[in-house]
């Protein structure tokens, strides 16, 4: 078994190269060493993966987050996010938690909801006497929570690349993004009367405010709402909810006022630049995962782990540590494309769900995001707010904890996963 490529790859990384761009002259390397078929393969397997109609579904969700920013649906959000939770200690720091479960059902990528929070809450955070680090590392945090809660782009990523019904993924990351949700802001409630941190309003506001807040984001809270139900009962396809989504979003732009024809220009651009990242690293991946297949490097490593223990419960925490590992050097849809064919075979010999365990791992390679020392939500966030790395690792130790204490709980209580695509499908595998 020929490992040049792995090395190269992990060379590449280790000083600093693309991870897209490591990973196709990794790939490239098998094909130009090993002379076991022509190097135009290489260009045929990169290009194969585009015909694919699940992967519409990434440029689709994305292009739901851009549009309902534009649409000044995440403002009426985060109106309706403070309208409810403002009169608590530290209410602001309760509103980014409560604005990232909320955007989960529109923008589906933890990177897009820390950059966005960062740019808006986080200043008035400031303003309001919130020490800096403490707005980052909740902003940071909480955004983890936006990659759990449907349509999750990287569920379905993992999806797609393990040949996981989408649809039941979908419906497993309902119940763990909102405990997690519940998790993060008893954190931040604990932490907030440590702080002394004063809330939004000296009052709850009447209901009659809150009830006006809830009617300028009902339509958007609609969305993940409508995209779950449409699924289930068969209206459309996951990629074809990301379309759906996508009218959704400009119907309530356009009733609402906002959205602008100017806007059209900005919206395509940024969705063509995030998707344009996404598809890089999943093109290049495909013409690697063909040198992994071709040396038989999954099956490999699953009878290694096998190897090692059968034991489900044991296997699970070997691979959380594995990918909590990868996780802080790799980013993670990287991190998830390159280690989802490898792993979901393992998993499945044991027994493990494959569904169960795609929220795990979704999980686990965002939670690697916020720790040092190469996570991109830490840098993302830090970048933007101008908060030092060291700051933002003191004033997230207390989030540590939360977010590894519920990675455990999701690992080993399977039913909150599984119990709602279980009791929506009847138990069975779409």
């Amino acid at each position: 078994m020929s490992l040049a490529p792995v090395l190269i790859l992990l060379l590449g990384i280790a000083i600093g190269i693309p991870v897209a761009f490591a990973i196709g002259m990794a790939g490239l390397s098998f094909f130009l060493i090993s002379g076991a078929m022509p190097p135009e393969i290489f260009i045929q397997r990169i290009v194969a993966v585009t015909h694919s109609f699940p992967l519409l579904a990434v440029p689709l969700f994305v292009m739901t987050g851009v549009v309902m920013n534009y649409a000044g649906i995440t403002s009426r959000m985060m109106s309706f996010a403070e309208a409810m939770t403002g009169h608590w200690k530290g209410g602001l720091a309760q509103v980014n938690v409560l604005l990232s479960t909320l955007l989960g059902g529109v923008s589906g990528s933890a990177n897009a909801d820390a950059a966005m929070q960062s740019k808006v809450l986080v200043p008035e955070m400031t303003k309001r006497g919130y020490d800096p680090a403490f707005s980052t590392a909740v902003t940071a945090s909480s955004s983890i929570i936006s990659v759990i809660i449907p349509p999750g782009i990287g569920l379905i990523l993992y999806g797609f690349m393990g040949d996981v019904s989408i649809g039941r993924l979908f419906l497993a990351g309902i119940v763990p993004g909102v405990l997690i949700c519940a998790a993060m802001m008893g954190a931040v409630a604990l932490r907030a009367r440590q702080l002394d941190l004063q809330p939004a309003y000296e009052a709850p506001l009447p209901w009659a405010g809150r009830g006006r807040a809830f009617r300028g984001a009902f339509l958007a809270l609609l969305v993940p709402v409508g995209i779950v139900l449409g699924i289930r009962l068969g209206y459309f396809t996951p990629t074809e909810a990301g379309a759906m989504a996508v009218l959704f979003a400009v119907v309530v732009g356009l009733v609402h006022g906002d959205l602008k024809l100017s806007h059209i220009r900005p919206i395509l651009e940024q969705t063509m630049q995030a998707t344009a990242v996404i598809l890089l690293i999943i093109c290049a991946a495909n013409a690697f995962g063909f040198y992994m297949t071709w040396e038989r490097i999954p099956a490999q490593v699953a009878e290694a782990m096998l190897a090692l223990t059968q034991n489900p419960l044991l296997l699970l925490l070997l691979i959380n540590l594995l990918l909590v590992l990868a996780g802080m050097f790799i980013e993670g849809s990287a991190a998830l494309i390159l280690l989802t064919p490898i792993l979901v075979p393992v998993i499945t010999k044991v027994g493990i769900d494959p569904v169960h365990f795609g929220v795990v791992m979704v999980f686990n390679l965002t939670v690697a995001g916020v720790t040092p020392p190469l996570g991109t939500l830490m840098f993302t966030t830090c970048s933007i707010t101008g908060v030092r790395i060291a700051d933002f690792i003191r004033a997230c130790a207390p989030f540590y904890l939360v977010l590894f204490g519920m990675l455990f709980v999701l690992t080993y209580l399977p039913q909150l996963s599984l119990w709602l695509p279980n009791l929506q499908f009847d138990g069975g595998p779409q």
